[in-house]
Formats: structure tokens, sequence, C-alpha cells
């Protein structure tokens, strides 16, 4: 189908009133020197208007109805209809390249959610996810989301699949935007991070709403949005306004190790990093930043001290003992025995799976 088919038909030409005008002179039988002498102007004016590169003012057509007899309304409305018309080839022109920028959004999976109508009508799609990143055309989407400072390190999955990994950013502001939030206080957060690592023994059902309610008293936003495909990320963070961070996280992996690792994680960028720029967690250490922020979860969750004992553990009641010790969910101890001896399915039992809640 071709864009005429889905903008609507727009002709692609405009016809400048000077066509109407240069007929008329030639019917008077007039010279363009004489009819410029007659309107007291150049000829050089007469011509850029003959071509529709000059408009005709309300002046020049007062004076075209005195020197023509045509009245002054003619040739105000013909160049009234010329620059509508040129205005809508512009915009059918602008919105036929952003239909093909479409391509980079993953619209089937926002229908999924609910975020887009079922339509198939391309205009009125573009329209909706225009709307759904809050900006008026694909060139401030593009000043928003692929300029060089959106990410404090840009993952290569930015870099490939901007449009899928804006989507999951996006929907993690909206989500943000909705929690009341303190004013952000560090030591607050410091608080709350103490209190959230108590949690991971309890069940979702209870630790999601103390982990949120604890961020937001500290002015952190935590939300969870189910990953969009594509998209191998755990976590992200970003300063939503100086006084209100977001912490952005999903079920990648299903493992309860790997979640609360990735909340400690983005944490540590709160705490210890800037409040410019977009903090992402892809499981890479190739920024100083992220390499802090691995060492601050792991620290925060199992001291370094602890890892000696527990890369020795042979049982499952020694796992648990541990557990017991740090307080922790024996998920974590066990996560953290296959990272250091990369034994993989050792007490994988031990390591509860998370999914998403029905809506």
């Amino acid at each position: 189908m071709s864009s005429d088919n889905q903008l609507g038909f727009q002709p692609d030409y405009a016809i400048a009133p000077g066509e109407s005008l240069r007929e008329l002179i030639e019917s008077l039988a007039m010279s363009q020197k004489e009819m410029a002498t007659r309107l007291e102007m150049t000829e050089q004016s007469l011509v850029r208007i003959l071509k529709g590169s000059q408009p005709i003012t309300y002046d020049t057509a007062e004076r075209l109805e005195l020197v023509t007899g045509t009245p002054a309304s003619f040739w105000n409305n013909l160049e009234a209809l010329y620059r509508e018309q040129l205005a809508k080839i512009a915009q059918h022109e602008r919105l036929a390249a952003d239909i093909e920028w479409l391509k980079i959004i993953p619209l089937t999976e926002l229908k999924k959610r609910g975020v887009l109508s079922n339509t198939r009508d391309k205009t009125t799609q573009l329209k909706e996810v225009l709307h759904f990143f809050g900006v008026s055309s694909v060139s401030a989407w593009q000043e928003i989301w692929e300029a060089p400072a959106v990410a404090a390190r840009r993952s290569a999955c930015f870099e490939s699949r901007t449009g899928h990994a804006a989507v999951w950013i996006r929907m993690g502001e909206l989500a943000a935007n909705k929690i009341d939030c303190a004013v952000y206080d560090k030591n607050r957060f410091k608080e709350a991070i103490t209190h959230i690592r108590k949690l991971t023994r309890k069940s979702p059902e209870v630790f999601v709403d103390e982990m949120r309610q604890a961020c937001a008293a500290a002015g952190v936003a935590l939300a969870l949005v189910p990953e969009i495909p594509k998209v191998p990320w755990n976590g992200a963070t970003k300063w939503l306004t100086p006084k209100k961070a977001m912490i952005l996280l999903n079920l990648r992996g299903k493992k309860e190790d790997i979640f609360w690792f990735s909340f400690f994680h983005e944490a540590g960028h709160i705490l210890h990093d800037g409040k410019k720029g977009l903090y992402i967690n892809d499981g890479k250490q190739a920024d100083e930043r992220e390499k802090n922020a691995d060492a601050f979860a792991a620290e925060t969750l199992i001291p370094a001290a602890y890892n000696d004992r527990i890369s020795t553990i042979r049982s499952r009641d020694e796992l648990l003992a541990i557990a017991t010790e740090l307080d922790l969910s024996p998920g974590i101890v066990a996560g953290r025995f296959q990272f250091l001896t990369q034994k993989w399915n050792w007490f994988k039992d031990e390591i509860a799976g998370l999914v998403w809640a029905a809506d």
C-alpha cells in the first residue's frame, strides 16, 4: 500500500497564484516590466511572485485590484490556498518519513500491553506512539533517545535496538511518574536499603509493596516493568528530576538472586553516581561505574569475607546455616556459590523463581 493511501490522498504539487497572474498579464497583452511599473515594484519582485517564491502580500493584492480590476480578495485567497497546500505537502512528506520510523518500534508488544489501540492505520499508530513517548515528532524523539548523552554508558542494545530499549525505559518512566515520592534523601535511602535487604526471605506478595514504600519515602520510585523482547537488561536507573530517582527492574532470568542483585546494583548508582544520564544494567562491566555498582550490590548482600566459606559449601544444611546467619534468602547464597565456583547446577533448586502476578 502506498503512503498516499495510508495517510489519505494529498496532491504532491501546489499551484502558485503567480500562474494566474501570468495568464492575466498575457491576456492584457502587457509585458512583465510594464506590469511591475504599474504595480510600483521591481521586475525582479514580480518574477519571484510569478514563480511562487515571493508571496502576494495584502498590499500587493490591493495594487493588483487597482491595476487589473480583479478583487484583492481573489489574490489573497489564492495566496492562502497556495501556502496551505505547501504546508500540507511538507507535512505529508514528514509523516511518510515518520511512518517508516515506526518499523523500529515494537508495535505488537505495545498493543499486547494495551499501550496502543489495535488500529491498522499507520497515521493513528504514529500519533499514538508519539503520544506514548510524550513528543510531537520523530525528530524530537531522536533528540531525546538517540542523543549521545542519553546514557551514562551506552549499551550495545541501545545502539542496535533503540526503539525497543526506549519503549522499556519509557514504560518505566510512566510507571514511576505515578508513584508519589518524598524529596530524595540520601541518608534515608541508605536506611531503606538496609530495611529492604531484610525482605529477601519474604514472599513477593509482601516484599514488593514494602520495597516500593521504603524507596518512595526516600525519594526513589521503584518501577517493575516486564522485559521487552530483544532488550537483554536486568535494570536501569534514571533521575526523573533532581529530587526524584527511578529504579527500573524486570524479572529477566526469573530468579530471585538476579532480581535482588539487580536492585542493589541500581541502588548503588543512585548513591554513588551523578544525577545526569541513564544507567543501564545489561550484565556487562565495560564502565567503571558498572563495576562499582556490582561491587556495592555484592557487598551489601553478602560481604566478601563470606566468599571462602560459601565457595566450600558441600551440603544444603551448610547453605541454609549461612543463609540464616546472614538473614538472607537461601537462594541468594546459592547464587553466590554458583558464581564463585561456576557450578551452575549445584543448589539450583534453592533459588526461587519469580513470575509476574496476573493483572
